[in-house]
């Protein structure tokens, strides 16, 4: 594959991205504004029309992204998307972003003993297990029927990081931007696809304009430190599975647990889970472990270059 990394200039990297990081938030407003259609009947209604409007926002930045990078060849690779040393690419990222919430996950075992505890343990609750094994089909039913489910599990997490991985990766790297500029520069696009929040909590929930701020605020540094993190794990690995995986991961967790009251063990689980995730941040994404070759590599895959 071919590729001449000067012949994307930095600032046309940064408009690009820029374009693709508007185009995502905007599109979602064209039902309404642009083709006057009326409002959705349905929330399920609501929800379809923004799945279709982020499809089709992602195609047209996969298609935008393939004409203006140097690349001769439309190589699914260019974009993060490979079969080879896939499982790599879904286990290590995964267990990795698992120690952040080491203290979400020791909350949810400790309320497990207790709800174990409070049916009598043994026979009663071995019943209790195999009820719940009997309904997962049920569950599963019920979560590909929820559109909520399909938002946050799948069209978001997907469309996000195709868009604001899998393009603006590339686009900046091949510009000869920094690895760490890359990085840091992503999550801020990426915030960008998250401010129409504010307009839903202040308009659709009836939240005041200091407490839409507040909670669309925290919501921005969230995406902004997990955009660093999935930029990071992009760029390792050259693997687009890894940020998708813990993108979703992080969805349904949400944040993280830091302390819970009369429940020391939490705090101690989580900060335990911070010291993990900072000593194997490199070592669990060191790039032979998902490549074969890092010695002859297209531009974008910038950890070439990482000591």
């Amino acid at each position: 594959m071919a590729v001449d990394g000067e012949s994307v200039s930095m600032p046309m990297a940064v408009s690009a991205c820029v374009a693709m990081a508007l185009f995502y938030v905007l599109i979602l407003y064209a039902p309404t504004v642009i083709l006057r259609l009326p409002s959705a009947s349905s929330y399920l209604e609501y929800m379809i029309r923004r799945f279709i409007c982020a499809a089709i926002s992602t195609v047209a930045s996969l298609v935008f992204t393939a004409f203006v990078l140097p690349i001769r060849s439309w190589e699914a690779s260019v974009y993060g998307i490979r079969t080879d040393h896939l499982w790599q690419g879904v286990v290590y990222p995964l267990l990795l972003t698992s120690l952040i919430y080491a203290g979400s996950l020791v909350s949810k075992l400790l309320l497990l003993l207790e709800s174990w505890k409070e049916t009598g343990g043994g026979c009663s609750s071995i019943n209790n297990i195999n009820s719940f094994v009997q309904t997962i089909p049920a569950l599963v039913v019920t979560g590909a029927s929820n559109v909520s489910v399909w938002r946050n599990f799948i069209v978001a997490p997907v469309t996000e990081e195709l868009v604001f991985r899998a393009c603006m990766i590339p686009l900046l790297l091949c510009a000869g931007f920094k690895i760490y500029s890359a990085i840091f520069l992503c999550p801020i696009l990426f915030s960008l696809a998250h401010l129409n929040h504010f307009r839903e909590m202040y308009i659709r929930h009836n939240r005041s304009y200091l407490r839409a701020s507040l909670i669309v605020g925290l919501q921005l540094g969230y995406t902004v430190i997990f955009g660093a993190y999935a930029s990071f794990l992009f760029i390792r690995t050259g693997h687009l599975v890894a940020p998708l995986f813990a993108h979703i991961f992080c969805n349904y967790m949400g944040l993280p647990v830091l302390y819970a009251r009369g429940k020391g063990l939490v705090s101690v689980a989580f900060l335990v889970g911070v010291v993990g995730f900072v000593s194997l941040l490199f070592p669990l994404t060191k790039p032979l472990m998902y490549n074969d070759r890092t010695d002859d590599c297209p531009c974008w895959f910038g950890y070439c270059l990482w000591n």
